[in-house]
C-alpha cells in the first residue's frame, strides 16, 4: 500500500511539474508575441497558459496587458481586478490597481478609477504614474459630476419651459372662451335691451292718430261725394238729331 501511494505522489508531482512547465512556456511564448506586438496572439498564449494554471501571475497579468492594447478595456480590467485579489505581493498587486485604474479611466468610469489609483498609491506611495493619474482622474470626476448637475439643470428648465408654455396655452384657450361666452353674453342682454327699447305710444298720441285717420276718411268720403253729386246734374241729350 505504501509503495502505491508513493507512486502515486510522484506521478501526481510529475504531472504537476510538466503542467508548471507547459503553463510557463506558453508565458513566454505570449511575451513574444506581446512584445512584437502581436497582441492576438499573445493574448490566444497568455489564455492557454492559465488554463494549465490559472494562478498563474504572470499570464494573468499580460493577459490584461494584451486585452487593454486591443483596447478591450473592460476585459483588461477584469483581469488586473483578479489579479489584484489573488496576488500576495504588494508589487504586483499595486501594479495591478494601477493598469486597473487606467482601465477604468478609458470607459470614463472616473469614480471607480479614482479609487483604484488610491489603491495603488497606498502600496507603493513613491509611484508618481499613479499619483498623476489618480489627480487627473478626480479632476474628469469633477468635471463629470459638473457636466451631469448643468444637464440636470437644464433638463430642469427644459421642463419648466414646457410647463410654462402649457399654461400659457391653457390660459390662452380659457381667456378665449371667456371673451366668447362674454361676447354672446353681451350681444344677449343687447338684444334684450333693444326689445325692451322699443318705443312705446302714450294714450294721447294714440287718440291723435286715431282723429288725423279718421279726419282723413272723413275727407275722403266728401270728396267722393262730391264727385257723386256732379254726376248726377250731368244732363244726357235724349234728342233724336
Amino acid at each position: 500500500m505504501r509503495s502505491l501511494i508513493t507512486i502515486l505522489v510522484i506521478v501526481l508531482l510529475m504531472l504537476a511539474d510538466a503542467s508548471a512547465q507547459t503553463d510557463r512556456k506558453l508565458t513566454r511564448k505570449g511575451n513574444k508575441n506581446y512584445q512584437s506586438e502581436n497582441f492576438t496572439e499573445a493574448e490566444l498564449n497568455y489564455r492557454k497558459a492559465l488554463d494549465n494554471n490559472p494562478r498563474n501571475e504572470a499570464a494573468g497579468f499580460n493577459l490584461g496587458n494584451a486585452a487593454y492594447q486591443q483596447k478591450n478595456f473592460e476585459e483588461a480590467g477584469s483581469n488586473f481586478k483578479r489579479i489584484a485579489d489573488m496576488s500576495n505581493s504588494a508589487a504586483t498587486e499595486s501594479k495591478a490597481w494601477y493598469n486597473l485604474g487606467n482601465s477604468l479611466l478609458n470607459q470614463q468610469k472616473y469614480a471607480e478609477s479614482v479609487d483604484a489609483f488610491k489603491k495603488s498609491l497606498r502600496l507603493n506611495p513613491d509611484d508618481e504614474d499613479a499619483r498623476y493619474n489618480f489627480e487627473y482622474a478626480r479632476r474628469m470626476l469633477q468635471q463629470q459630476q459638473q457636466n451631469n448637475e448643468q444637464q440636470d439643470q437644464q433638463q430642469d428648465q427644459k421642463q419648466d419651459q414646457q410647463q410654462n408654455q402649457q399654461q400659457d396655452q391653457q390660459q390662452e384657450q380659457q381667456q378665449q372662451q371667456d371673451q366668447q361666452q362674454d361676447q354672446q353674453q353681451s350681444e344677449q342682454q343687447q338684444d334684450q335691451r333693444q326689445k325692451q327699447e322699443q318705443p312705446r305710444i302714450s294714450k294721447e298720441e294714440a287718440e291723435r292718430m286715431l282723429q288725423a285717420l279718421m279726419n282723413e276718411e272723413k275727407k275722403t268720403l266728401e270728396k267722393l261725394n262730391e264727385e257723386k253729386a256732379k254726376s248726377a246734374n250731368v244732363r244726357v241729350s235724349e234728342k233724336d238729331w
